[in-house]
């Protein structure tokens, strides 16, 4: 897990940095007595954990967990005992009172690791179908009957096994929607299914008797 560190002490920063310094699954990546540089970073920054002081000058840190629209887990790291209930309201993962020694850092992290775990494990769970917009409708598509998906004018052509469905949703928003562990933009008028694929070269895909482009700005995808 990445994590980052936020407490107005260098010494508490440094206690945490000793800590997690022995926990493998732990990678602290940077830390900051500035709770305002540290929103900064996690805007350019993937993080799966913060290690988050509660009583600081300019943001406490509850309030700065909700400034945050799509925050990481949080482990509070605090001396006072009085906000362990809001902390978990907040969905916090635990909350270390200071000090704390390195078995109970470690319980924490044990915890955080569970849960980050088990976030992986449902965002890989496969969706077998999704539904398309069908003039008033919305339609029903099996994602193992997809053979590609064509542009065409104001309509997106979704080719199924034994049928032709045409629908109003974008190819974009349909790229969106499709897993890409699984189909893949060739062109930005197709997106094909890969284990459909029958073969490819540099310049285009065949998938049965349909030969589909590969376009010049998507020379460099990875197929199957």
């Amino acid at each position: 897990m990445i994590a980052i560190a936020i407490d107005d002490e260098p010494i508490a920063l440094d206690i945490i940095k000793s800590h997690a310094s022995k926990v493998p699954f732990v990678t602290l990546q940077q830390t900051f007595t500035d709770a305002f540089a540290a929103i900064t970073y996690l805007q350019h920054n993937k993080v799966d954990l913060i290690f988050l002081d509660i009583k600081m000058p300019d943001i406490s840190g509850i309030d700065f967990l909700k400034s945050l629209s799509k925050p990481p887990m949080v482990i509070f790291t605090t001396a006072y005992t009085e906000h362990a209930v809001q902390s978990f309201e907040l969905d916090a993962v635990d909350y270390l009172l200071k000090p704390f020694s390195l078995s109970r850092f470690l319980k924490a992290c044990n915890k955080a690791q569970e849960l980050f775990n088990l976030r992986n494990q449902r965002l890989e769970v496969k969706t077998a179908y999704i539904f398309v917009k069908d003039g008033y409708e919305q339609i029903k598509v099996e994602l193992n009957e997809i053979l590609y998906v064509e542009a065409s004018g104001n309509y997106t052509q979704i080719k199924l096994v034994g049928k032709l469905l045409s629908s109003r949703i974008t190819i974009n928003d349909l790229a969106e929607l499709l897993p890409k562990a699984d189909f893949i933009r060739c062109h930005r008028a197709f997106i094909v299914a890969k284990n459909k694929i029958s073969k490819f070269d540099r310049s285009q895909i065949w998938i049965g008797e349909k030969i589909i482009p590969i376009g010049a700005t998507y020379g460099g995808i990875q197929l199957p």
